[in-house]
């Protein structure tokens, strides 16, 4: 096998190892030996291999190639959430969070550079959107924070900057190294997928993945939902709702997760909150109200607490799980609907986004 560029293998999940192997005409086993050395013990030195063959290692040298983002900057928040910002090849920069809490260790991965659906809440959106991230700048957070803490994390959110199911292909290969007992050994129950509502991704996803689903909610009805998070004009609540309740049918562990972001004077009254429990209604839900992070030029405010707290006790007395979620990482810019990182050429957004709604649909 010769190639003129080589194969970066942080791009390949296991089965993807395999078959690269075979094309070099070694074996499988090979290539599961090698992924094992990248992802649970951190080797990016092939010379570092002891079980790989001097013969196989100098192949590998010559086609392929052990390439990561760079962790350029940490910054600490004084509750202990850690926010990292990370340099693509191309001079792009994501941000990946760490945040601890009793006894747990949660990463909140990034999926593109930026993002393209808008929503009118988010700082991220509010920068543009650039690029989808590789497998390997995906995985690559992973393998940094890992390394950071000297251990795999507990937990792994797709939260980050982007909306995963617009990044398909390389988001479900990363998420299956995630959860690879020869790499970072997490559970299905503890990698979650968040997205704004890509129903035939979503879909999809169900087939081809097992993980824990997070939707942005935000409204209980269209009109609002509309305005709050804009690509509910393609894909309304009436084809969201039934998606997510199919997506976790068969497994009485699992439930959705409704992410909610409590708007003052737009989403948070009492009325809001019986409309979403009839929305709701037949779905297992968890829904996690989630205090809204102001941001320069935002045109929304913050729902008092005893607003949220109202709230919550409706739900929860309809019977639906329901938490107001700590905001963690805030004096860092590293709490939800914060993360900018570095989003080039701007003044290009709409152009970006323009190009963006084919990339939202195109799940092949």
């Amino acid at each position: 096998m010769t190639t003129d560029t080589k194969t970066n293998l942080f791009d390949l999940d296991c089965k993807g190892m395999e078959t690269f192997f075979l094309a070099l005409g070694s074996k499988a086993f090979h290539g599961r030996n090698v992924f094992k050395w990248i992802h649970k013990h951190g080797i990016t030195d092939f010379d570092a291999m002891t079980d790989i063959s001097k013969r196989l290692r100098e192949q590998l040298h010559q086609v392929a190639e052990l390439s990561l983002p760079q962790l350029i900057f940490e910054q600490p928040a004084l509750d202990g959430t850690r926010k990292w910002v990370i340099e693509l090849t191309d001079g792009q920069r994501i941000e990946t969070v760490y945040i601890p809490e009793d006894g747990r260790s949660t990463i909140c991965v990034s999926s593109q550079v930026g993002c393209a659906l808008d929503c009118s809440f988010c700082s991220t959106a509010q920068q543009g959107f650039n690029r989808n991230l590789t497998v390997s700048e995906i995985i690559g957070q992973v393998w940094i924070a890992t390394r950071e803490l000297g251990t795999s994390p507990s937990n792994i959110v797709m939260m980050g900057m982007g909306e995963p199911l617009a990044n398909f292909d390389a988001v479900v290969a990363a998420m299956n190294i995630m959860q690879d007992d020869l790499a970072y050994m997490v559970s299905k129950y503890r990698v979650t997928i968040s997205t704004s509502g890509i129903v035939p991704a979503l879909k999809k996803l169900r087939e081809l993945s097992d993980v824990s689903l997070a939707v942005s909610l935000h409204a209980p009805d269209n009109a609002l939902r509309d305005q709050l998070v804009p690509i509910n004009q393609k894909y309304p609540l009436e084809e969201l709702i039934p998606a997510c309740r199919e997506f976790v049918q068969g497994d009485k562990r699992r439930k959705v997760t409704w992410e909610y972001v409590m708007l003052d004077g737009v989403n948070d009254s009492l009325q809001h909150a019986k409309a979403l429990i009839r929305l709701l209604e037949g779905t297992p839900s968890k829904v996690n109200l989630i205090p809204f992070n102001p941001f320069p030029g935002t045109q929304y405010q913050v729902s008092p607490a005893e607003r949220v707290e109202a709230f919550r006790m409706r739900l929860k007395r309809s019977g639906i799980i329901a938490t107001t979620r700590k905001t963690r990482g805030e004096d860092i810019d590293a709490a939800c609907g914060q993360l900018v990182g570095k989003v080039k050429d701007r003044s290009r957004r709409d152009l970006r986004r323009s190009e963006a709604e084919s990339l939202k649909v195109n799940i092949r």
